[in-house]
């Protein structure tokens, strides 16, 4: 990796507004973060992946409001682990993989994430109940944004 690399992954940093971006190449890793990026832990269970574990705090929200979740409840967020736009059902018109209610298991789909014209099922980490859908369908996510959070049986 050269200066001329490492000034083209800033670039696209700033183009796409990143929060975060990170790479490794040739035993080379470099972590760009964008001062004032916050980050916010969610209580997760023990067991579920870290990267159900931090999600990104933006000023503005990503999607429709988050829907009210009792308190003390365990909740795992579903982040989205790639650049892409998010649609939340398999095709336009019809039914949503999950709504706020649906029940849904470990490795069962809830959206999915269109990068470079390939199609990302993004899965549940987790049995329980859908709490909140923070994105809409058809809108672009980054790395890291918050998709949905999962109240855990």
């Amino acid at each position: 990796m050269n200066l001329d690399d490492i000034k083209d992954i800033l670039e696209l940093v700033r183009e796409h507004d990143l929060a975060e971006f990170e790479i490794e190449r040739d035993g080379l890793k470099v972590r760009i973060r964008k001062a004032g990026a916050a980050y916010v832990a969610a209580p997760v269970p023990a067991g579920l992946a870290p990267m159900a574990a931090m999600a990104p705090v933006s000023a503005a929200p990503a999607g429709p409001a988050p829907q009210p979740v009792d308190q003390g409840v365990p909740l795992a967020v579903i982040t989205a682990p790639i650049v892409g736009t998010l649609y939340l059902s398999a095709e336009p018109g019809s039914r949503p993989f999950a709504e706020v209610g649906t029940r849904v298991k470990k490795g069962q789909v809830l959206c999915i994430i269109e990068a470079m014209k390939l199609m990302n099922e993004i899965e549940c980490e987790c049995d329980g109940e859908i709490a909140a859908v923070y994105v809409d369908n058809g809108h672009p996510v980054q790395f890291g944004d918050r998709l949905f959070a999962v109240k855990v049986d």
